[in-house]
């Protein structure tokens, strides 16, 4: 699934946390985000589509409004947010999953994306950047902060003794698709990794799609997981 297979003529979000005063203030600076683009760029505006206080309401209301982005809190009464993600990919397949949370411990993290999440961010993140990774996942990004990122990559190693990097003969991928496998995994976009390997981003999505093939993937987060399992994030400081 592709940022294309859900545009649209905004970015449609669900806003889910237990507190009032968090949905109150995500609600009120997305919008105000719409207002003032960068120079030059034209922006898809967020429309908040609705607010949930807990898991289940959040499931409910993504299965009526069919949202291209959810925010989701990981720790709610009711049903929490770990719980709410298979429910609400089920109600709602296409949304993709933010979380947005107060804690990057490896216990929630892992499982969170394993669950389908589509990124995992911290609250601490600036208005402008949470706007950014909004976007970002809607065009087919993996947004991760950078702990969450950290505590995945460690719990992928804890959780088998550490794999010999496959060879493109065994993966049926080529030398070049497996480096864009571990460039996705750090983190990295498509003009990112265009520019790191010094190709056009044409070529970089036709080498993610071969990828998504060859491994029978769904999206750019399984491929980082799949990364993460077998030894390929790449260094790209």
């Amino acid at each position: 699934m592709n940022g294309s297979a859900l545009r649209g003529e905004t970015i449609r979000v669900l806003i889910v946390d237990d507190h009032a005063v968090v949905r109150q203030g995500l609600k009120t600076f997305l919008e105000l985000s719409n207002q003032a683009p960068a120079e030059g760029q034209r922006l898809l505006p967020i429309e908040i589509v609705g607010e949930a206080g807990d898991g289940r309401q959040a499931a409910e209301l993504a299965c009526m409004t069919q949202p291209d982005i959810v925010l989701l809190d990981l720790v709610m009464p009711e049903l929490d947010g770990l719980q709410a993600i298979p429910l609400i990919r089920e109600g709602s397949p296409r949304s993709r999953i933010l979380v947005l949370t107060s804690f990057a411990e490896d216990h929630r993290v892992l499982p969170a994306i394993q669950a389908g999440a589509y990124g995992y961010l911290l609250k601490d993140i600036a208005p402008q950047a949470l706007a950014q990774a909004i976007r970002g996942a809607f065009a087919g990004d993996v947004q991760l902060h950078p702990l969450a990122a950290q505590q995945l990559m460690t719990a992928a190693a804890q959780a088998r003794p550490a794999p010999e990097k496959p060879k493109a003969d065994q993966t049926g991928l080529t030398e070049r698709e497996l480096e864009v496998v571990g460039l996705i995994a750090a983190g990295m976009n498509n003009r990112a990794i265009a520019a790191r390997l010094v190709v056009s981003e044409k070529t970089v999505k036709s080498h993610v799609g071969n990828i998504l093939n060859k491994l029978n993937l769904e999206d750019r987060t399984q491929i980082a997981i799949y990364a993460l399992r077998h030894g390929l994030v790449s260094d790209h400081d």
